[in-house]
């Protein structure tokens, strides 16, 4: 440690022994971003409250949900009221871009656009084009013991051309991925027949999962980036019987999965999540439970019947489930529910255009990556 940062520490002790620490939580919520990331490294203790998911929660300028239309996007902040904030395009080099799909992969999110894709830090308002002509992302990963050292290591996967292959970052390189997935569950391979049932994956503990069709069961299928290597991991509690079903995986926690379950005809929605914290190497000791079932009158569809429809997004905090999804009119909506009822629903009005895309996004106080460009490079 420098002497800068040996004083830094001596000033943020001497003030803690004059403020009580709640006070100077509370001035932290308020501080500009920017200036959190410089403050992180003033001293353990501040570091360690500035990566806090509660501190993050609660500070003033915290979002859950993005939505994007053709021509902008906003952020959504659910605490202590729904507040919908436009994000300006200028400063990520995202505009004059129509963004195709969005992404959340742990502290960052991927979006892909029309020309390229974007890995995007949008709290910070960072982000770094990833050129790549007609493939489509998947996902991306952090691969390293340390997050804020020098040999960070991010890796993407893409599908293109009926070929999976791995992006490096920090290189600019591109790898052909063997498409022949080996079962968690048994000694033998098999040939991927999968079907994916979204092109969006699950970013968990160093693994991206899916949720495939494979011989008239639902699953989950999961990429390890270290071994470079798809897997069968485990089967869903449930599955879709409807072609409108809501079928949506996330993480719980941040080491456990949840699932999402809306049966299109009845509108019986439940949420499943994982027992136990997800062991990524094994998938044979998972075990699901029912964690909430609503049977609510009038409950929307979550999935409506038009070819822009998506998929709901939707978080799971304190026992309390919130959902973004759109309405038959393509026009945004926010569901909360708590105790197995509809607390509150807020139509989006402000967002300018219909059918928007939308996912979830917890803040992250990671810087992007900069790697080497690689617009001369080909898939």
């Amino acid at each position: 440690m420098d002497s800068t940062e040996t004083k830094e520490e001596k000033k943020a002790a001497a003030h803690e022994e004059q403020l009580p620490w709640e006070l100077i939580e509370e001035i932290l919520y308020r501080v500009p971003l920017k200036s959190l990331v410089r403050l992180s490294v003033v001293c353990k203790r501040w570091n360690i409250i500035l990566d806090d998911k509660r501190f993050i929660n609660n500070h003033k300028e915290t979002f859950r949900f993005i939505l994007a239309t053709e021509s902008k996007i906003y952020s959504v902040s659910i605490d202590p009221k729904i507040v919908v904030r436009e994000l300006p395009l200028d400063t990520l080099g995202l505009e004059y871009q129509k963004p195709k799909t969005l992404v959340d992969c742990d502290e960052f999110l991927i979006c892909n656009m029309d020309k390229g894709a974007f890995v995007w830090n949008p709290w910070l308002k960072q982000s770094e084009c990833i050129a790549h002509p007609s493939s489509r992302l998947e996902g991306i990963c952090y691969n390293g013991s340390n997050r804020r050292s020098e040999v960070s290591r991010y890796k993407t996967i893409w599908y293109s051309n009926k070929e999976w292959k791995i992006h490096d970052f920090a290189f600019g390189t591109w790898k052909n991925v063997n498409v022949i997935s080996k079962s968690n569950n048994s000694n033998q391979s098999e040939k991927q027949r999968r079907t994916l049932h979204s092109e969006i994956g699950v970013f968990l503990n160093g693994s991206l999962f899916w949720i495939y069709f494979l011989e008239s069961l639902y699953s989950v299928s999961n990429f390890n980036f270290s071994k470079e290597r798809f897997y069968r991991f485990c089967d869903l509690p449930c599955g879709k019987s409807h072609v409108r079903d809501a079928l949506v995986l996330r993480s719980f926690k941040g080491d456990r999965f949840s699932l999402l379950k809306q049966c299109n005809v009845t509108k019986k929605t439940e949420i499943w999540v994982t027992k136990n914290k997800v062991n990524v190497e094994d998938g044979r000791d998972v075990v699901w439970v029912n964690f909430i079932t609503l049977s609510i009158p009038s409950f929307p569809s979550l999935v409506p019947t038009n070819f822009y429809s998506q998929q709901p997004s939707y978080f799971i905090e304190d026992k309390r489930l919130v959902v973004c999804s759109c309405d038959e009119t393509g026009q945004a909506w926010i569901y909360v529910f708590g105790e197995s009822k509809l607390i509150n629903k807020v139509r989006i009005d402000s967002v300018v255009g219909s059918w928007p895309l939308h996912c979830t996004y917890f803040p992250s106080l990671v810087p992007v990556p900069r790697g080497q460009k690689d617009e001369d490079l080909q898939v």
